[in-house]
């Protein structure tokens, strides 16, 4: 089920790309935009992580020179039943972590020096278990790719704004005046708007997915709770320096600090702590 939600979702994104296209250019254009989504899920799927990784200055580490971050996640991934991801570290008093790669066998986890310096044992196992978790259930591509396509269905937009569109003869000829007054509508105002809703559907819906598989593999909820909030008061005052729009859904938290808008990519940090302790509630209720 939750394979066909996300089928539906990313084909609402490809669809509205292709919309967007066909008005900014005809015919002509919806091909080259359907062209254009082919190449980026292209480029998402073989090439994000080298791309995110390099963006934010990550660098990778052995075992020798981070210890504690490479026994976490020996332990956790034995325990998902994964291929050990690559391990990263960012120079970066802000705390935060994510997550990323085409699939299990291809992943990479990367967390900054201030997320080892703030977190106790227990809350980075809890940190490093949700990143585990996006990378077992498989929607680290997944947001990419949405983020990608939210992109360009705005980019086409901007577009259509400043050239006013063209249509080949045929369909100047075909159409009608009122269905192609709607259709510049909702590719000017609305198609842009539907795709960041969409694109915040995928990645709000995994926040909450990876804290609760990531809860299940730590074992402990509340630590994770405790983390989530120890990163968010620090974020406050001190957000990461490389964050960025386009890369922002992919850490734990918001990188810009407190999540108060409607459109962030991150459910708000006190929802998620509510669910993180019903479920450590539930635990000792059985």
């Amino acid at each position: 089920m939750n394979g066909l939600k996300t089928a539906i979702l990313l084909g609402t994104l490809t669809g509205l790309l292709v919309l967007v296209g066909h008005f900014a250019g005809g015919t002509q254009g919806a091909l080259i935009a359907f062209g254009f989504a082919l190449a980026m899920n292209f480029v998402s799927y073989w090439w994000s992580d080298k791309i995110v990784l390099a963006l934010h200055g990550a660098r990778e580490v052995g075992p020798d020179e981070a210890p504690r971050l490479h026994a976490t996640v020996d332990r956790l991934s034995g325990r998902a039943g994964i291929p050990k991801p690559r391990v990263y570290v960012m120079e970066d008093r802000s705390p935060n972590a994510f997550a990323t790669g085409r699939n299990p066998r291809h992943a990479a986890i990367c967390a900054t020096t201030g997320i080892l310096d703030i977190l106790d044992d227990q809350e980075l196992e809890g940190v490093l278990a949700h990143e585990l978790g996006h990378v077992r259930n498989r929607d680290i591509l997944i947001s990419t790719v949405a983020a990608s396509l939210a992109g360009a269905i705005s980019l086409l937009s901007r577009l259509l704004f400043w050239t006013g569109g063209s249509r080949s003869r045929d369909d100047r000829e075909s159409g009608s005046g009122g269905l192609e007054a709607i259709g510049m509508l909702v590719s000017l105002i609305l198609a842009p708007l539907i795709a960041m809703l969409v694109q915040l559907a995928v990645s709000r819906s995994r926040e909450y997915e990876a804290d609760r598989t990531g809860a299940l593999l730590s074992g402990e909820p509340e630590a994770l709770a405790s983390a989530l909030e120890k990163i968010q008061r620090t974020t406050e005052v001190e957000p990461l320096a490389t964050a960025t729009q386009g890369t922002a859904h992919m850490f734990i938290s918001n990188p810009y600090g407190v999540v108060r808008s409607f459109f962030s990519t991150h459910p708000p940090t006190e929802k998620r702590i509510e669910r993180l302790l019903a479920m450590r509630h539930a635990a000792l209720q059985q």
